[in-house]
Parts: C-alpha cells; structure tokens; sequence
C-alpha cells in the first residue's frame, strides 16, 4: 500500500508538555510547522506559558491519560479545536521509585497506569484516523531504564520497557499504512523528573558517561524533525543518552 501525504501543518499532540522536555518538543514542533496541542494534567498554568511561546495555532488540553475515558475526551476537544492528530508524542510520565519487596502495589499501578496504560490510551485514540489516512508519527518517550538495570526502578523500568516492546510491535502492524511508530531514549536531563536527585550524584553519573555530561531537553527534541520527515524508519529506539546504554 502506498503512504499518504504528509499535511501542510500536521497537528501534533504532545502529552506532559508542562514539563522541561515536553516544553522543548512542543517548541521544536511549532518550529517544524506543527499546530500543536500541549497535554497537561494538573499543571495548566505552566501549559499555557509553553503555549505562550508558540507562533501556529495550539490547544491546551488536560486529562489524566491512564483513564481511558479522560483520553477520548481530551481527543474530541484537541479535533475540535485543531482537526484530526496526524503527530503523536507520548512524553508524559511519572516515576515512583522503591524497592519491590517494599513498594506498595498501588505505587506501581500508579506508574504502570500513566507510562504504559497512558501511551496505549494516547495512541489508541489517534490511531485509527492515522491509519485510514495512511500517514502519521508516534514518538514514544522512554529511558535507558527500559534497556539497563538500575535498583529501585522495577516500576518505572517495567513501565518503559513495556513502551519498548510495544513501539516495535505496532511498528510491524502500521507500517504498510504509512505510520511510523519510534521511540526517543532521553539520557540523564535536567528536568523535574529529575530535581530529587542529589546533585553530588547527578555529577557523579554524568561523570562515568562516554560524553560526561548531562543532556538537555533541546538536544532531545532536535531529533524529532527526522523523525517526521523520514518515512522509512519505523519500530526503533533512537538513545540520546552520552552512551549510558552502551556503558
């Protein structure tokens, strides 16, 4: 089957775009000519501000995507206000770390419903307008958590390990249809996913890097233009890690 055409202005749906790398992928799409809606859940004030900073016409939509019913709606009013999501980003997440012989089970369903459940809910609801116009990008965020081992993880691990697996499989189900389906593996950031971390660690890690040093959501988000533009790459984890994957 042959691909369709990539739009003029592909409408771009970026989860967690309140935080530093959500941010920093919103911006780098509107640079790219998306309309972008910028996904929040609690935090629409700092939405709102990403907004700001925008030049295309944009959304704000909020919603806890581990409810599937919060999701359908969140689609409705992003079509609504910008037309059919021909981009999505699945950026959003949350981590709670622990032990797992001390970890409570609601703890991990929490990470498990928002890194997993979420991107399979995000993905789910755009998907089908994708496929039936035979273009169309999912950009799966996940960590060198989902390749290495690191203690005190399981959850979060699991969670994008999880994301891994699924990027490549439904790469194998869309690709005849036009749909690229990749992932971006941030390596060490400054962002707040990150601010409990002590610094004197930070340091530490960055330290032991083949480029020893930190990443920063900007370099993360410079990848997403090839992603757009190249059609014959699909079901790939792309590390933009200093090598932490390979040390």
């Amino acid at each position: 089957m042959t691909s369709g055409v990539r739009p003029d202005q592909p409408v771009a749906l970026v989860t967690g775009a309140s935080g530093g790398l959500g941010q920093s992928l919103a911006v780098e799409l509107d640079r790219l000519g998306c309309r972008v809606a910028l996904h929040c859940n609690r935090s629409r004030d700092a939405a709102e501000a990403v907004q700001d900073k925008l030049v295309h016409d944009s959304v704000v939509v909020a919603a806890d995507i581990g409810s599937w019913d919060a999701v359908v709606a969140l689609h409705s009013s992003v079509v609504d206000a910008l037309g059919p999501v021909d981009v999505v980003v699945n950026n959003a997440a949350v981590r709670k770390d622990g032990l797992m012989a001390m970890q409570s089970a609601d703890d991990w369903r929490w990470v498990i419903d928002t890194n997993l459940m979420g991107t399979f809910h995000t993905t789910r609801v755009v998907l089908p307008t994708m496929l039936r116009r035979r273009w169309g990008r999912v950009i799966n965020v996940v960590s060198p958590s989902g390749l290495i081992a690191t203690g005190g993880q399981t959850a979060y691990s699991a969670s994008k390990a999880g994301v891994i697996g699924m990027t490549r499989t439904l790469a194998a189900e869309c690709g005849r249809r036009g749909v690229t389906v990749n992932a971006l593996s941030p390596g060490f950031m400054e962002t707040g996913m990150t601010e409990g971390v002590p610094a004197a660690f930070r340091d530490q890690m960055a330290q032991k890097l083949p480029i020893p040093r930190m990443t920063t959501p900007d370099e993360v988000a410079a990848t997403i233009g090839f992603l757009l533009d190249c059609d014959y790459v699909t079901g790939q984890t792309i590390s933009i890690d200093g090598g932490i994957s390979i040390t």
